[in-house]
């Protein structure tokens, strides 16, 4: 609850900081503060201390899965402020509005993390979705931004109201928006839950960018500003699956037979349509876009399984994920040539970012001593657990063989072509930052419960 109170108010302070404050350095001073307040809040109720108590007739329950995630999240988020507020600036006029609108969806993300309740599902989700629609189209100027916008909110709006009428066959077939209720409506299983499942189902298959329902997220996080775009592939992406995995087990968990082997196909589909497809881009930010679809395709492992190790390990590959890809496109929003032959020969400019970006990519492949490796291995050691469908492990560490190729690709243009990447200023912070971005990705790799202990603690 503190979170979601504090998110909130921030996202107002903001607003108006703009007003109040003249110097750019003070409104990003104030959103990391506000973000150091969202984590150290966020954390202390998960000890126990609670700053504000409210009445929410269990319609949302701040258990530990959810305060563990949101804490993953604002970790995040704050290393993405360090490494791209900056270039935030470079964006638009309404430097402070950006901070609002990124705390706005983080109360979203604290709703949909938490929600055991239909209806809080899809407020959260909405809280998320809108100021995004915003964000992408944020730099005004540019057509591709103003394009990949009205892509989104026209094809977000569509999968919106397939998600109320999933909605609404639920609660014809249970008479109830509560998920306790939902699981223990007696009778059979009726062709209008499972209707409302499989409608459900699409929705959120369209939020997390899973195949067939990913066909917007290349051309929108081309199309909007890289510095936006970071943030759309690693924090929203890991809260639009946290819903997922909480809507099937909360509500649809006994319903397991009738929707695993459906999970196991899109899971399929997801991982060679990603990898495939990134294998041809010659851009490196949409090769990172394609990439997100084929990561999603690994953390639909967790939705799959289902079971301890699915949970574990999709808390971790969150972290993982989320750090390498924040990393990536930090570096990626300073240069000027998004091409693979921009960085021909940007280890001998930048040795310490090139590493670090490094470390980063191979962590996204899944190199041993990475976190992006124990992150997949949890993944498919839990889809061994299932014991079914071995042919989904077999081919996703077939997939992951292949997104080395043109992961590796980028690494090769960095430390064995010739050329003159574009100089870049970068300040002592965002240097420092990447090497603690990478330090974190190569700890984790290494001990893993480093982070999960205090899942458990």
């Amino acid at each position: 609850m503190n979170a979601l109170i504090i998110s909130a108010v921030w996202g107002v302070v903001m607003m108006f900081s703009g007003i109040l404050l003249k110097q750019r350095s003070g409104i990003r001073n104030l959103a990391v503060a506000g973000l150091v307040l969202l984590l150290v809040s966020n954390i202390l109720e998960m000890s126990g201390t609670v700053f504000f108590k409210v009445e929410l007739k269990g319609m949302i329950v701040f258990d530990r899965f959810a305060l563990f995630f949101d804490s993953i999240i604002f970790a995040s988020a704050l290393i993405y402020l360090f490494l791209s507020a900056r270039d935030m600036e470079k964006v638009g006029v309404n430097y402070a509005e950006y901070f609002a609108l990124i705390f706005f969806i983080l109360c979203g993300i604290t709703l949909v993390a938490s929600f055991k309740s239909l209806l809080i599902l899809f407020l959260g989700i909405e809280i998320v979705s809108i100021p995004l629609y915003i964000l992408t189209g944020s730099e005004k100027k540019n057509l591709k931004s103003n394009e990949a916008s009205l892509k989104y909110l026209l094809l977000g709006s569509f999968s919106t109201a397939i998600m109320l009428m999933g909605i609404a066959f639920v609660y014809g077939a249970t008479g109830s928006f509560m998920s306790a209720e939902i699981i223990a409506s007696p009778g059979t299983v009726s062709a209008l839950l499972i209707a409302g499942m499989t409608l459900l189902l699409f929705s959120m298959a369209f939020k997390a960018s899973v195949v067939p329902f990913h066909f917007w997220a290349p051309d929108v996080y081309d199309g909007a500003p890289t510095v936006f775009a970071s943030f759309m592939a690693t924090i929203v992406k890991a809260a639009s699956f946290i819903a997922f995995i909480r809507l099937f087990n909360d509500l649809f968990g006994d319903m397991k037979p009738e929707w695993q082997l459906w999970m196991a196909v899109l899971t399929a589909a997801t991982l060679f349509v990603g990898n495939i497809t990134a294998v041809f881009q010659q851009s490196v930010k949409r090769m990172l876009a394609y990439s997100s679809v084929a990561q999603a395709g690994f953390m639909m492992f967790s939705l799959y399984a289902m079971n301890t190790d699915a949970v574990e390990g999709l808390l971790l590959y969150v972290a993982a994920y989320s750090l390498a890809t924040i990393g990536i496109f930090a570096v990626l929003n300073k240069m000027s040539d998004y091409t693979f032959d921009g960085f021909n020969g940007f280890a001998k400019s930048q040795p310490v970012l090139a590493a670090s970006t490094t470390i980063c990519l191979l962590s996204l492949a899944g190199i041993p001593l990475t976190a992006g490796f124990l992150s997949k291995f949890y993944m498919l050691r839990a889809a061994i657990d299932t014991h079914k469908n071995l042919w989904l492990v077999i081919f996703a560490v077939v997939m992951a063989a292949v997104s080395v190729y043109y992961y590796f690709r980028l690494i090769q243009a960095m430390y064995f072509r010739e050329g003159n990447a574009h100089e870049i200023e970068v300040t002592p912070v965002f240097k420092w930052t990447m090497v603690v971005v990478a330090a974190l990705v190569i700890l984790l790799g290494i001990f893993p419960n480093l982070l999960l202990y205090w899942f458990y603690f």
